[in-house]
């Protein structure tokens, strides 16, 4: 009887909302669907009727918003699913409710408020331009959800009708796939901000490391070199991971303890389930032999065979040094409001944990501001804001010449506001290409 009464009062709810679950397919028959709102009202997805009471789902962003919100006409997914069970049911008054159910009328659904914001995400569609890849800001402090663009994209309005050509084995589009939370990519230098933990914590005396690059770092024969050939010149830590000087980092790659490096990136979350509630694919991390030099030295650099990361896990590890070490769980949907606009739910920030000291958060913080300042990420230095990031230009293929391009970073260094990160398919150096990105969402959002 306990577990009964538990059961219908705490998991209910979460039984219902399975997306397994046929029994919400019946709901459909009591309830029009409710509307998925943005956090200042805008429309994001409604249920429109017509004169014969045919109802139809109509996403007025079309594509701006599609692997977020959803869909929910040939499955359901993003919001659309998060947020299935209060859009098929209703708080509405209950005399009304009875009144609709005696006439054999359908109630209206509840509307679902997320943490979206309409301005942020047009900022990082636009900023993205021709390139695929993803987008994500949101705030640390909260792990509010506030933009999240996946390229390339689809329409949901015509989600049915292009249902097959999307999904054909002869086509090889991958529109349908939400590059931010399920897209797995090298890390490239964006990686070094988990090395220089690594090596700090094995290395009391970081401070007095020194390192003389002259553009390449070789050992038994295996050569790593920086960006175009770049001699950086004498770097000490600090000025290694502003530079991102691969010769250093390879160097550093060298003595790391391969064991003690895994055991770090499991508590990072690698390998690991992540706090995210809609479906994303889990990074990987695989620490190679001690004796194997090559993927010792690529390792290092984010460049290993055993190392792929999606775009909301860079941003969640970066949301954690902003925020003193402690990540907060992202969520997407703030409230739920009757048709009327009376709240029904309120949700509400929530700690997952400390993936790293407060110590270690603020000297990482310290070493990303000084990439702003000093080294690859300057461009978003002298703005009406400040800022704090890495940079990273990944390689995917045996072509060395091409790269994604990385960033991640926060504004407002002495108390975070705005976490964003950023991959470009393809598109060159992360400095060149990615840092534009976040420029612009971190102005748009200063200017609010």
């Amino acid at each position: 009887m306990a577990y009964f009464v538990y059961f219908n009062t705490a998991q209910a709810d979460d039984v219902i909302n399975n997306p397994y679950n046929s029994r919400q397919d019946t709901f459909a028959d009591r309830y029009i669907r409710g509307k998925i709102l943005a956090n200042d009202g805008e429309v994001l997805a409604e249920t429109a009727l017509s004169g014969d009471g045919t109802e139809t789902r109509r996403y007025p962003y079309k594509d701006l918003f599609a692997h977020v919100v959803g869909y929910s006409t040939v499955g359901k997914t993003g919001i659309e699913s998060l947020g299935n069970f209060s859009l098929l049911s209703s708080h509405a008054f209950f005399l009304e409710q009875l009144e609709n159910e005696f006439k054999g009328e359908k109630n209206i659904g509840d509307n679902v408020v997320t943490t979206l914001d309409v301005g942020l995400q047009k900022t990082a569609y636009d900023a993205m331009g021709k390139y695929d890849g993803a987008v994500i800001a949101l705030e640390p402090s909260t792990g509010k959800v506030l933009a999240m663009v996946s390229k390339p994209t689809y329409d949901p309005n015509k989600i049915q009708e292009q249902w097959d050509a999307l999904t054909s084995e002869d086509n090889d589009s991958t529109a349908l796939l939400n590059r931010a939370t399920q897209g797995l990519y090298p890390p490239g230098s964006t990686f070094k901000i988990i090395t220089t933990l690594q090596y700090v914590r094995e290395n009391g005396n970081y401070e007095q490391y020194s390192y003389d690059c002259h553009g390449e770092f070789t050992a038994d024969d295996v050569t790593i070199s920086c960006y175009k050939h770049k001699s950086h010149g004498v770097q000490n830590l600090m000025e290694s991971f502003a530079h991102s000087c691969n010769s250093s980092y390879a160097n550093i790659g060298m003595d790391l303890n391969m064991k003690s490096f895994n055991s770090l990136c499991d508590s990072l979350l690698f390998n690991k389930e992540l706090p995210v509630s809609i479906p994303y694919s889990k990074s990987k991390f695989a620490a190679p032999a001690q004796d194997d030099t090559a993927q010792k030295l690529m390792t290092a650099i984010g460049q290993g065979e055993g190392t792929l990361v999606s775009p909301m896990h860079m941003a969640l590890i970066t949301s954690a040094i902003a925020n003193n070490g402690v990540l907060m769980k992202p969520y997407f949907i703030d409230r739920v409001e009757n048709y009327t606009g009376d709240k029904v739910k309120q949700y509400k920030p929530a700690e997952y944990g400390a993936l790293l000291s407060e110590g270690e958060a603020a000297l990482l913080k310290s070493y990303m501001i000084d990439v702003v300042e000093e080294g690859t990420a300057t461009k978003l230095s002298g703005q009406n804001y400040t800022a704090a990031g890495k940079t990273g230009s990944a390689e995917y293929s045996s072509n060395k010449a091409k790269s994604h391009a990385w960033f991640v970073g926060f504004s407002n260094v002495d108390s975070p506001d705005l976490v964003v990160a950023v991959i470009l398919e393809g598109a060159g150096a992360g400095s060149d290409y990615a840092v534009p990105v976040a420029k612009k969402l971190f102005a748009a959002y200063a200017d609010r």
